[in-house]
This record gives C-alpha cells, structure tokens and sequence, in this order.
C-alpha cells in the first residue's frame, strides 16, 4: 500500500504545476478570510481563530492530508477599518509537499442605508511551497515482484522551495437577515513550478473565485445574560481552474451549542456529508466537524475515512467587561455565524 501511495503522490506532485487547487476549509465560517478577504474584521474586540484538518484517514498510511491554520481579526469602528492576519500550512504525502502561507488583510466599511454595509478587502500575502524529493517513488524503481528497488535515475529540480507573493481582494454586502460576498485570490498568477518552466498551458498558479450567500433566522433574541437561538442558511461556490464545489447548508445556534449540516458537490460529481457538532462558553467557541464521503471513493477499498476538522475560536468580544458595556449583542446584522 505504502509504495502505492507514494506513486500516487509522486504523480499529483508533478501535475500540480498544471493545476493547483487551495485547501478548503469544511468549518468555512470560522476562518472565513480563507475565501474573501472581506470578512476580516466582524467584531470590535480580537478574534483569534485556530483550524486543524485531517483528511483521507484511511487511504493513505498516517493521515496523509493535514491542514492547520491561524486567524487574527478586527474592525476599529474610529477608522470604519478593518485589519486581519492569516498563517497556514499544508502537509500533503507525509511530508513530501509542504506549502506555508501567511497573508495581511485591509478591509474598509460603508454604510450605505440604514441597516445595510458594503465591506471591501484586499490582501497581500507570501507562500513558500517546498518538495522533499527523497522520499519520492518513481516508476524506474518499481518492481512488480520485489516493489520499491534501487534509486531513480530522475533528476531533481534545481531549486526544491518555491516562494513567490499572492494578492486578493474581495467585496461583502450585508444587513439585518442577508449576507452576500465575492473574493478572488491570486489574481498575481504567480509562477509556482519547481522548474521554472512555463509554457502555453500554464500562466501560473490559477485565481481562485469564491461566492458566499446566506441569511440568518432569529428564533430568539439573546441578551447579556444568555445567547439566543438562530439558523443560518449559507451556500458557498468555489472555482479554480478546472476544479470547484458547491457547498450548501446551514447552521444552528441553541443557546451554548451549535450544529450543522451541509453538502459538498465537487463540480462534475457528489463528494460529502458534512456534519458539526460545538460548545460556545464565554470567550470560547469549539467545533468539531466530519466530512462523510459520498463520491466513488467511499466504495473503493477500505474507504477514505472522509476528513476530520477541529476549530477554537477566541472572540473576546463574549468577555465580561465587553458585556457589561453591551457591546456584544448590539450588532443588527445577520453575521453572527461568523463571530
């Protein structure tokens, strides 16, 4: 299984100069920057957000696919600004493909009628992508009897740690019951290719384009002594290059507890269930959620073991002193999903 694996590795790695696509977070809306820039900054106190994935458990020897991420945010309501920091890490093949981003986000606010804001992002950002290519396997060390023999007489890239900068932006439109959003990243294409070669199929690392909607049902009104109950219907679309998914769904606050449900379809074919479960007490808001696969992978030999996902979220906007001057439960918008 391992020398397998490590193939199939070998061959998305040289691929992936042709097209890329970024991780994606299932919990979109607790690091919600990842796909629009125009969310930084939806409280007036720190948020600080932490994201752990682990995906394909079962089809691959020690959970091959890990992403982590970290967020900062908030908006200054001196400056109608918002400022945000996001650092994340992608671990794919064990190790053998490592990508490392960090970005700073700039958001500005209008209002433009009563009730109604237009928020504006824009980003800039350094990723350092970084290949160990011994620990590839190549079809030249493949025996059909012994497997994995000898060393490949492929040659290494010159350079293994690729580091190029990215730009986005993105615009956010919202009241009291609906949120609409719009972010691009990469509009730089930047060069990503280990080789440096470009040729007419590839102009560099392809824009990624992502499209959120969604609304928020108040079933019942909070206060500073207790949270209310709402739902919120959202629907997310994602294109990049040749790849894309739709993800549709909502969410439900009950108090200290929230759950979710959504339904991840990946452009041509189905790809998974996705269920939350969380606690929110004071500053603290902790969410784990699974994503059960659905596509043709789910039949295939021992499955995938679909994907895992925890998040923490600090929003000290929830601490003691910013309720007692009722700060927290003054916003009439239909955000909440995302504090």
């Amino acid at each position: 299984m391992k020398p397998v694996y490590y193939l199939l590795c070998c061959c998305f790695l040289i691929t992936i100069r042709l097209q890329a696509q970024d991780p994606v977070f299932s919990q979109f809306f607790v690091t919600p920057m990842q796909l629009n820039p125009a969310f930084a900054g939806n409280t007036v106190a720190p948020r600080i957000a932490f994201n752990y994935r682990s995906q394909w458990l079962w089809a691959a020897p020690v959970n091959a696919y890990k992403t982590y991420a970290a967020t900062y945010g908030q908006f200054f309501e001196p400056l109608n600004s918002s400022i945000g920091l996001m650092v994340q890490t992608d671990n794919a093949g064990e190790g053998i493909y490592k990508l490392n981003q960090a970005a700073a986000i700039y958001g500005y606010r209008v209002q433009v009628t009563d009730g109604f804001f237009a928020k504006f992002g824009v980003e800039a950002g350094l990723r350092q992508s970084s290949l160990d290519w011994n620990e590839l396997v190549f079809l030249d060390q493949i025996d059909p009897i012994d497997g994995v023999v000898g060393g490949s007489e492929e040659v290494p890239p010159g350079n293994l740690t690729r580091t190029y900068a990215t730009v986005g932006a993105g615009l956010l439109a919202y009241g009291r019951n609906f949120y609409f959003g719009f972010g691009a990243k990469h509009l730089n294409t930047p060069n990503e290719s280990f080789t440096g070669i470009s040729d007419n199929l590839v102009t560099g690392l392809p824009m990624r384009y992502a499209v959120q909607a969604g609304g928020e049902i108040i079933l019942k009104k909070g206060n500073k002594r207790q949270l209310g109950s709402f739902i919120s219907p959202n629907v997310t679309l994602i294109r990049q290059g040749d790849f894309g998914q739709v993800n549709a769904g909502a969410y439900a606050g009950y108090g200290s507890f929230f759950a979710g449900v959504w339904y991840r379809h990946a452009w041509t074919n189905p790809d998974a269930a996705i269920f939350l479960v969380g606690i929110e007490y004071d500053v603290f808001r902790i969410g784990y959620s699974y994503d059960f696969t659905v596509s043709g992978l789910a039949a295939s030999s021992g499955g995938s073991g679909g994907a895992s996902e925890i998040s923490v979220v600090l929003n000290f906007e929830n601490s003691a002193e910013f309720k007692r001057r009722r700060r927290s439960n003054r916003y009439n918008d239909c955000l909440k999903i995302f504090r």
